[in-house]
């Protein structure tokens, strides 16, 4: 399983940069079917990205939001992951929103979080932050893109 953080989503978008909206458009598209996962804090984030900065209207970042939502697979906070952030955010000094995005991807199985916002390399339960807008790409998730299972 991958997990996709909000940036990735962000860009896809179409917010702040056109190259970046490319790749996280391609690397979407490559992943495997059914083996991708956003947690609702990413959902949360992205509609208030969507409707804050890149100021389009409620009713279309609704939409965009549930078309991610139908594309992927949605998973909650749940108190468990909770309670792992904050040991997460205390022992390595994340914010708490981040650290709930990496607890949630490891209760949830990833092997792979996907974001340009968390330090590239960064394991934690399993899950591994990866850039997907470094050059080159990070082996864990070449190896993903190449593969039908991560």
């Amino acid at each position: 399983m991958i997990c996709l953080d909000t940036n990735v989503l962000a860009y896809a978008e179409g917010v702040d940069d056109e190259i970046r909206q490319m790749r996280a458009l391609e690397i979407i598209g490559a992943l495997p079917n059914g083996m991708s996962v956003i947690p609702v804090q990413v959902l949360g984030e992205l509609f208030r990205v969507l409707t804050t900065k890149a100021k389009r209207p409620v009713a279309v970042a609704r939409e965009r939001i549930l078309s991610w939502r139908d594309a992927m697979v949605d998973r909650d906070t749940t108190s468990m992951a909770f309670l792992s952030a904050m040991d997460l955010a205390a022992d390595h000094k994340l914010s708490i929103w981040d650290a709930i995005i990496v607890a949630v991807a490891a209760e949830a199985g990833c092997r792979l979080l996907l974001s340009e916002d968390l330090q590239e390399g960064f394991t934690w339960h399993g899950v591994t932050v990866v850039n997907p807008f470094a050059t080159p790409l990070h082996p864990l998730l070449s190896a993903a893109l190449a593969s039908d299972a991560p």
